[in-house]
C-alpha cells in the first residue's frame, strides 16, 4: 500500500457505492433490502483490512506478489499499448517482452498458463481502471466476491425464505468468510465464481427460468474455477447434478412410481457428476484422478513439515499415494476441516479467531443433533434435496482441502467455499427440525 491509496481509494469507494445503490431495487425486496449495503460493506471492510494484516503483521505475502506483477504490466502499458498487451496475453516467452518477464517470478519457466498468472492478468486489467492502485483493485475483488456471494443468497432465501435472516448470517457475516473471500486474493475470486455457479446451476436446470441469464453468469463463474481453482468446481459438480435428478424425482406425484425411480435418479446422478468431474481435469496432472492420490500426498507432507515447528500443522494419518489412503482418512479430514483448530490449539490471534468459528460450528451443529436426533435429521435431508447437495458438497470439499491443507494457516482459506452451504444447511435443518411458524406474508415477498 502506498499513499496514493489513501487518495483514490475514496473517490472509487463513492462510485462503488452509487453503482451498489442504484443497482440494490432490482436485486432485493423488502425484506432483504437491509442486509445488501452493509453485506458490501462488510467486504469491502474485509479487503482493506486483509491487505493491512498481510502488510503489517505477515510482512507480505501472495495479495502483494499480484500487486508487484501486475505493476510489472502496468510498466510495460506505458511504454506501449502493444506491449503491454503482449505481455499481458502471453503464454509463452519473447524477445519484447523478456526483459519485464525475467522479472516475474510467477511467469516461470511454463510461461503464463499457471493459476497465479491467470489471477495477475485479471489485476492487470483491472489495474489500467484504477491507476494500479493497490486498495482499488482489492475492492474491485470484494466486489466481484459480494456479487456471486448475493447471487448465492438469492437461491438460499427462494429454496428457503422463512429463514432469510439466518441466511444472511451464512452468506456474508461468517467472520473467515468476509476476510479471506474479501481480498486481492484467488479465494475472492473462487468465492464469487462459485456463487454464480451455484445461481446459474439453480435457474437454469432446476427452476429452468431465465435460463440464458443464468448459462451467462454460471458459464463466466465455472470458467474462473476451472482457470483458478477447478477442484472447487469438481467438488460441486457431482453433488449438483445428483441435486438436479433427485429434485426431479421429488416432483412426480406418484408416491410408488417415484419410490421406485428415486434410486435410479440418485445413481445416474452421481455417475453423471463423476464422469463429468474426471472429463473436467484429464490430462491436468495436478487433479487428474489417476493422480490425485499422490498428489495430495505430496502437497500435504510438504505443508506439514513446513509448519508442524510452529505449532500451526495438523496431521490426519499417513497417505500412501493411493485412493484408498484419502478414504481411510477422509473422516479425519472433514472433522479438522469443519471443527478444528481447537481453542487450545491457536497459536496467533488469527488463528484464535478461526478457533472460535470452529467451536460455534461445533456447538451448533450437536444442538441440532441434540434437538432433531440423528435418525430424524436424516430424514429431513433426504427430504429436501436442496440439504443433500449442501451437505455431499461440503463433505467432498471438506475431505479434499482437509487432506491437502497439512496446517491450520492454509485449511482457513481452502475451506471458505463450502463454509456458507454448510451453515445454510443446518440454518434449513434447525428450521425444519424445531417447526417454528413462519409469516405467510414473509414467505411469499422473501420468495418473489
Amino acid at each position: 500500500m502506498q499513499l496514493q491509496d489513501l487518495f483514490i481509494t475514496p473517490f472509487y469507494l463513492v462510485l462503488f457505492y452509487a453503482l451498489a445503490y442504484a443497482i440494490r431495487p432490482k436485486v432485493t425486496n423488502v425484506f432483504t433490502v437491509k442486509y445488501f449495503i452493509p453485506a458490501l460493506t462488510l467486504k469491502f471492510v474485509g479487503a482493506i483490512a486483509l491487505g493491512l494484516i498481510y502488510q503489517f503483521y505477515y510482512g507480505g505475502g501472495d495479495t502483494f506478489n499480484y500487486h508487484y506483477h501486475a505493476t510489472i504490466i502496468n510498466e510495460a502499458f506505458k511504454e506501449s499499448f502493444s506491449t503491454g498487451l503482449k505481455l499481458i496475453t502471453a503464454s509463452e516467452n519473447s524477445p519484447e517482452i523478456t526483459r519485464y518477464t525475467a522479472r516475474m517470478f510467477w511467469f516461470g519457466a511454463s510461461g503464463g498458463d499457471n493459476t497465479e498468472f491467470f489471477v495477475v492478468r485479471i489485476v492487470a486489467w483491472l489495474g489500467l481502471l484504477c491507476f494500479n492502485c493497490y486498495t482499488v483493485l482489492a475492492l474491485f475483488f470484494a466486489l466481484i466476491s459480494f456479487t456471486g456471494v448475493w447471487a448465492m443468497y438469492i437461491v438460499f432465501i427462494r429454496l428457503y425464505p422463512a429463514a432469510y435472516k439466518q441466511l444472511a448470517t451464512a452468506a456474508f457475516f461468517l467472520p473467515s468468510v468476509f476476510f479471506w473471500g474479501s481480498g486481492l486474493m484467488k479465494d475472492s475470486l473462487c468465492l464469487g465464481a462459485l456463487g454464480w455457479v451455484f445461481y446459474g446451476f439453480y435457474y437454469g436446470l432446476i427452476l429452468k427460468r431465465n435460463i440464458l441469464r443464468a448459462a451467462l453468469f454460471g458459464g463466466v463463474g465455472a470458467y474462473l474455477l476451472i482457470m483458478i481453482k477447478v477442484y472447487i468446481l469438481m467438488s460441486f459438480l457431482a453433488p449438483a447434478l445428483f441435486w438436479v435428478f433427485n429434485e426431479n424425482s421429488q416432483r412426480i406425484s406418484n408416491a410408488f412410481l417415484r419410490s421406485l425411480l428415486k434410486p435410479f435418479f440418485v445413481v445416474v446422478g452421481l455417475t453423471v457428476g463423476y464422469f463429468g468431474s474426471v472429463n473436467l481435469t484429464e490430462g491436468d496432472e495436478r487433479f487428474d484422478v489417476d493422480k490425485i492420490g499422490e498428489r495430495s500426498r505430496i502437497t500435504q507432507q510438504a505443508l506439514y513439515s513446513r509448519t508442524k515447528d510452529q505449532g500451526s500443522g495438523y496431521n490426519i494419518g499417513k497417505l500412501d499415494g493411493s485412493l484408498g489412503s484419502i478414504a481411510s482418512v477422509a473422516p479425519q479430514a472433514v472433522f479438522v476441516t469443519l471443527y478444528r483448530p481447537f481453542v487450545w490449539e491457536s497459536r496467533n490471534p488469527i488463528m484464535f479467531l478461526s478457533a472460535l468459528e470452529a467451536l460455534w460450528f461445533s456447538w451448533f451443529t450437536m444442538s441440532i443433533l441434540l434437538k432433531a436426533g440423528v435418525m430424524r435429521s436424516i430424514r429431513l435431508i433426504g427430504a429436501r434435496p436442496v440439504l443433500s447437495f449442501c451437505l455431499i458438497f461440503t463433505i467432498i470439499l471438506a475431505i479434499g482441502v482437509g487432506v491437502n491443507s497439512g496446517n491450520f494457516g492454509t485449511l482457513v482459506r481452502y475451506k471458505i467455499p463450502l463454509m456458507p452451504f454448510y451453515l445454510s444447511a443446518l440454518i434449513i435443518l434447525y428450521a425444519d427440525a424445531t417447526r417454528k411458524p413462519q409469516a405467510t406474508q414473509a414467505r411469499r415477498a422473501v420468495a418473489a
